[in-house]
């Protein structure tokens, strides 16, 4: 696909479910163009995936696609711009968050992951990152600067925010200034750390063309609530990994480690770095493209070079293991995994009795 067209395709896709009435009917406005859904995988990505024996789940958010990448096939459920997710591997449940507005967090189960619990979550919430601490789903509200407990029921409370966004003793809350965008969960939210792409409130906002990134990014602390580490930019996906913290510095295409208030670069990619999970030996990393009204923000990126895709990574020798890119894909969110697991959508079987049959399957 010419460069051009395939920019067009990407700007259809961006302004898809930007309708609260779409978003709330959950409709897309049109079938997923197969285009997206080509993918090129190399024979370590299929090799280490069967080693591996799971099924690894990607949220494509401006494509509006989970996708489930298992040893033997692709599967995927259209959703409208899932961006965090997390698999609650002990209750066979994964959780999505929908950040168009209104924004949904949605739970889906089954041995092929149906929607279970849809819960609409109006505001200026604007969900990223989804994250289990001490078993309970929390998620980052950016458009708040902080950090949300989230329940089915009771709905989103905010229960952590940095301090940097105090002033005279009240938080800002009422707009996004840090661009507050992931959670690397630890036992209580005193023990986690969190992203953001800066620890100050400027005149510019995350959005606006001259909002400075190029090493403004921090890591939170979750226990004194300031930065335990700087020099990122626009840093995404913090997680755990044993006691190591590890999280993408997005704008030079990177993942690496943090150590005594230092970012630690262990590979680097052809791409925008966003989505990481650790399964056993393996890293699994995202890579996007860059959208052209965010060019700035990479400023270490060669973006004709950048690719869609996520690249398996040995954790002992940092060597690719293997790769699965999609010469038409735009952006990866979050990346996560489950055994055994699939989604509705094959292109191939009719997914329809799924549906009919839900109450059956309950």
């Amino acid at each position: 696909m010419a460069e051009d067209e395939m920019n067009r395709l990407f700007a259809k896709q961006d302004k898809t479910l930007r309708d609260p009435a779409q978003v709330i009917g959950l409709w897309g406005g049109g079938a997923v163009d197969p285009r997206t859904l080509q993918a090129q995988a190399d024979k370590g990505w299929k090799e280490t995936l069967r080693r591996l024996g799971v099924t690894l789940l990607v949220t494509r958010e401006y494509e509006h696609l989970l996708l489930a990448l298992g040893p033997k096939e692709t599967t995927w459920l259209p959703l409208p711009h899932p961006s965090g997710l997390a698999a609650d591997r002990g209750r066979g449940t994964v959780h999505v968050a929908c950040t168009r507005n209104p924004n949904l967090l949605m739970e889906l189960k089954g041995d092929t992951l149906l929607p279970r619990r849809i819960r609409c979550l109006p505001g200026y919430l604007y969900l990223h990152d989804l994250a289990l601490i001490g078993g309970t789903l929390h998620g980052n509200s950016v458009g708040q600067n902080a950090i949300v407990r989230l329940d089915y029921d009771r709905g989103a409370e905010r229960v952590w925010w940095p301090k940097c966004i105090e002033k005279k003793g009240k938080p800002l809350f009422g707009r996004n200034h840090l661009q507050l965008n992931s959670i690397a969960a630890g036992k209580t939210l005193r023990d986690s750390f969190f992203s953001a792409s800066s620890d100050r409130v400027r005149k510019q906002v995350p959005g606006d063309q001259d909002f400075p990134v190029d090493q403004k990014g921090v890591i939170f602390s979750g226990r004194t609530r300031e930065p335990i580490a700087r020099g990122l930019t626009r840093p995404h996906s913090a997680r755990f990994h044993g006691k190591d913290l590890w999280v993408d510095n997005s704008g030079y295409g990177e993942v690496g480690r943090v150590r005594e208030g230092r970012f630690e670069p262990f590979a680097r990619l052809e791409g925008w770095t966003r989505g990481l999970c650790f399964v056993g030996d393996v890293l699994f990393v995202g890579v996007s493209k860059v959208l052209p009204r965010f060019t700035a923000y990479a400023p270490g990126l060669n973006l004709r070079q950048s690719r869609c895709g996520v690249a398996a990574i040995d954790l002992s020798s940092g060597r690719i293991l293997g790769r699965i890119t999609w010469p038409h894909g735009n952006q990866i969110f979050a990346i996560d995994w489950m055994k055994g697991a699939r989604l509705p959508f094959d292109g191939r079987s009719d997914a329809r009795p799924l549906f009919y049959h839900l109450g059956e399957a309950r």
